[in-house]
């Protein structure tokens, strides 16, 4: 009798196992399709090499911190009107020190610690925000996203979402608005 419970508890629990292991890999397959009516791919700018790099492999040049996003949106936010925010709703900036066409960062080491480059991985989606304006430029192996040319950066300053908080800061860095430029509220 006792024989005939652990070979019947052990078959239960091969059979659970089976089962989750069936159902992980289809969510796992789930996940990561994507489909194309929801996903707009990024359109890639001319790459080009930083005007000061830092050394390869460091996180966003000189140990600095990356905000990582698979989306674009439109938003208005107080006192800098129309501007675009990420998946977290979290501000997005420019940089005056960067250059558009060709896409150029300048932003490294210790500036990366207050202005987080924002990195893609893959496609990224938009709402509100012209999608043929997207493009990347290489960045310490990792890829940045731009608007309009401009790389794009988050604020540390900005604690929760719909703050404005480095807008005007030092003079050259501004929220972005859905066309690339910088408000200038």
């Amino acid at each position: 009798m006792n024989q005939q419970r652990i070979v019947l508890l052990s078959a239960a629990g091969l059979a659970s196992a089976l089962l989750l292991g069936a159902c992980g890999s289809s969510m796992d397959n789930a996940s990561s399709g994507t489909s194309p009516s929801r996903v707009a791919p990024v359109a890639t700018a001319a790459a080009s090499e930083p005007a000061t790099s830092a050394p390869a492999g460091s996180a966003g040049s000189g140990g600095g911190h990356l905000a990582i996003t698979a989306m674009l949106m439109a938003k208005a936010v107080e006192g800098v009107g129309s501007v675009v925010t990420d998946d977290k709703g979290m501000t997005l900036y420019r940089y005056d020190k960067d250059e558009a066409h060709p896409s150029k960062w300048t932003c490294s080491g210790t500036c990366t610690k207050t202005w987080m480059p924002v990195m893609v991985q893959g496609s990224v989606r938009t709402m509100g925000v012209e999608k043929s304006l997207l493009g990347t430029v290489h960045r310490d192996g990792r890829t940045q996203l731009t608007l309009g040319g401009w790389p794009l950066y988050r604020y540390m300053g900005d604690t929760a979402a719909g703050q404005a908080n480095g807008q005007a800061a030092d003079g050259m860095w501004y929220a972005v608005t859905p066309s690339g430029g910088k408000s200038v509220r």
